[in-house]
């Protein structure tokens, strides 16, 4: 018999399973992206804000290297020796025969990070007698030596406050430039509330009416919140008050804090009281004297 014939099976070739590939996904950093970019105009829309108005003395003073690598609230200060509040860049000092004869031109020259010394109050009577020795001398050279000045009178609520004021505009000469006058009322004399605020807005209309400035009114913390305040708001208001990193009067617009009686302040022997205003330069231009009296 014929042998069969078969159909021949061919084997298909065995196809080599390939490694499986993973797809790899690519992160999407256009997120990441926006968030700098928005950083970015944010920084730049609002950083000038903060130094804008001060950028010039900020830059030039090396100040940006305090501000940017001490975070202290209250800084300690080594050449005035005193701790300054932060946060405020138009500072001073107030002066009378007690730091008997200074050289205003060292006085005009210091300058720590920045911190200098832009004006100064300096006594020049009392009551309705007393001129301060050094009030001249002081008057004359601060301005000379291009720091901003003003003068106060030291109030006595006993006195006729129409007679002190009198007084002190025989002896002070504003002239274009200068600070307003300043009345310093510490104490109450004996005198009721109403009769002490009677007194002294007395005192106030006479040297408005003369000077047409606003006279700055200067006194403690706790005496104006028990006597003055919510009484004397159209006036600017200039509180002492020491050792704090923050001045808090609620509902009041002070322009000048005292905050250190300790400062050490070169060209003048002993310590001198240290101020900041309440605002920039060009706010402390808008408070001076525009015409001479």
């Amino acid at each position: 018999m014929p042998a069969k014939k078969y159909p021949v099976i061919r084997k298909k070739p065995v196809q080599k399973r390939q490694p499986s590939r993973r797809k790899t996904v690519k992160k999407n950093n256009s997120s990441y992206k926006y968030i700098l970019v928005g950083f970015i105009i944010i920084t730049l829309v609002f950083s000038p804000l903060y130094y804008g108005k001060v950028l010039k003395s900020f830059v030039s003073t090396g100040r940006w290297v305090k501000d940017l690598f001490i975070f202290d609230e209250y800084p300690h200060y080594e050449k005035f020796g005193v701790r300054i509040p932060r946060k405020y860049y138009v500072h001073g000092i107030d002066v009378s025969s007690y730091q008997q004869k200074i050289n205003w031109a060292k006085v005009d020259s210091m300058d720590d990070y920045g911190v200098k010394v832009s004006f100064v109050f300096i006594k020049a009577t009392e009551g309705v007698t007393l001129v301060d020795s050094y009030f001249q001398r002081n008057w004359r050279e601060s301005k000379n030596s291009g720091v901003i000045r003003g003068a106060y009178h030291y109030f006595k609520p006993k006195k006729s406050g129409l007679w002190q004021a009198k007084f002190f505009l025989q002896t002070v000469k504003t002239e274009a430039g200068d600070l307003p006058p300043v009345i310093d009322i510490e104490e109450t004399g004996g005198l009721d509330k109403l009769h002490l605020q009677l007194n002294l807005q007395e005192y106030l209309n006479e040297i408005e009416k003369h000077t047409k400035v606003k006279p700055i009114i200067y006194t403690g913390y706790k005496f104006f919140v028990d006597n003055l305040k919510g009484k004397f708001d159209d006036y600017p208001i200039w509180i002492a008050h020491y050792y704090q990193p923050k001045l808090k009067l609620e509902e009041t617009d002070w322009r000048f804090w005292q905050h250190a009686d300790n400062a050490t302040v070169d060209g003048i022997k002993g310590k001198v009281d240290m101020n900041v205003f309440n605002g920039d330069e060009e706010d402390l231009s808008a408070l001076l004297v525009q015409k001479n009296h």
